[in-house]
């Protein structure tokens, strides 16, 4: 079965098509700057290379047209027609608390995403957009929504609730739902497999530490805690988000400059974390060369704070699941970055946690493995995450049980 998984922003639209059976990725790559003057489609070609193509995309539609006009194009594409799409699996960001599991996209289920849209401006609409243009390109293929919250609806009350006035919650729905819940869900299991245990009988930490970070408590193949919140800025500092920061600091900064809600959620989205900290990037590769080959202090400073809030949430949920057998490092930082895993690992030695750490300095650039050496206590391994296989097995899943029935 081939799945088209497509994951929209607010000017992108990413794109995979994955022979499901043998998990073959048969195309991919992304239509950026949508309805800016030079928009273009990024392909990834047979040999590794990209090849970047100017076009006129001034929206989702004319992205999602591009799209599959590439993936039929006589050079350049891997499929002779529209037919050979079994179906679409779409990575929609905000389920709230309606969706714990992936669905088959239905009118219904459209005015339950966009009924999110209050707490997901950012997100749910652009996600809409790209369903909204399958329904109209190829209206007879099914679709399915793949939430990246509903790994994280099994979490207690007590892990979700705010300790604001119990109304914002029962009338407005503000709490802590989390991200990266496809994420998440892929690497626990995949950790255990790699393992060879039961998913049903680990307390697992999976660390998707990259520019969007978090983490998430598994406790028998359910999530029982994660660091983000009703967004995804809250928990882990970031490359651009702050996380967790003193909502009266915010509150004060805004009273003293006067600035709009807006203009805070700029700040503390787009201007704060791992930039805000440098003053230059974004970009742990360049924050991990200016701190060592050039003494940048602030870039120490950023690194520092980044690889001590990792650790700070790893304690916690390691309290919370009463113990931890496995901790998975995985995302762009996570997968690449071994001297955060260093540190990181160093600081939980009082765990009976022990590494490789020459192994360590190997694992990078699209390896995976186990880093903990045998008489650690605690599992430790980098996985490679592929959210899009995900969103692809599940997309199979409910199109065959459509079939069965």
């Amino acid at each position: 079965m081939n799945i088209l998984v497509l994951n929209c922003g607010s000017s992108s639209a990413k794109y995979k098509l994955i022979e499901v059976e043998n998990n073959i990725t048969l195309a991919e790559g992304g239509v950026e700057k949508i309805g800016l003057p030079d928009a273009f489609i990024k392909v990834k070609l047979d040999d590794g290379s990209k090849k970047n193509i100017a076009l006129d995309i001034t929206d989702h539609k004319g992205a999602i047209k591009a799209i599959l006009d590439i993936l039929i194009d006589p050079d350049l594409g891997c499929i002779k027609s529209f037919e050979e799409i079994d179906a679409v699996g779409h990575r929609v960001v905000h389920g709230g608390e309606k969706f714990n599991k992936s669905v088959l996209i239905t009118d219904e289920v459209k005015d339950m995403i966009r009924e999110c849209y209050g707490i997901a401006p950012l997100h749910n609409p652009v996600n809409m957009a790209g369903i909204d243009a399958i329904t109209q390109v190829l209206p007879q293929v099914p679709q399915v929504a793949v939430f990246d919250t509903a790994f994280h609806q099994t979490m207690p009350r007590k892990a979700f609730m705010y300790a604001l006035p119990f109304e914002y919650y029962t009338r407005d729905h503000v709490r802590r739902y989390g991200f990266h819940g496809t994420s998440h869900r892929f690497v626990a299991q995949k950790v255990c497999d790699m393992l060879g245990v039961d998913i049903n009988e680990q307390k697992i930490i999976v660390c998707h530490i990259g520019n969007g970070a978090s983490i998430t408590a598994v406790k028998n193949g359910k999530s029982i805690d994660t660091t983000m919140g009703l967004t995804p800025t809250e928990g882990l500092m970031m490359g651009t988000r702050s996380g967790d920061v003193d909502p009266g600091a915010i509150v004060y900064l805004m009273d003293k400059y006067g600035l709009s809600a807006k203009d805070m959620l700029d700040i503390i989205n787009k201007k704060s974390g791992v930039l805000g900290i440098t003053g230059f990037s974004s970009d742990m590769r360049d924050v991990t060369e200016a701190a060592d080959e050039k003494g940048d202090e602030l870039a120490k400073l950023a690194l520092d704070m980044y690889e001590l809030r990792i650790l700070k949430y790893i304690g916690a949920y390691t309290a919370e699941l009463n113990g931890v057998d496995i901790i998975a490092f995985t995302g762009g930082v996570g997968e690449n970055q071994f001297n955060t895993r260093k540190v990181v690992c160093r600081n939980l030695a009082y765990l009976g946690l022990k590494i490789d750490e020459e192994l360590n300095e190997t694992l990078w650039r699209g390896k995976e493995g186990i880093l903990s050496t045998p008489d650690s206590k605690v599992k430790v391994a980098v996985v490679l995450t592929d959210e899009e296989y995900m969103i692809a097995r599940d997309t199979q899943a409910i199109v065959n049980s459509l079939a069965a029935n």
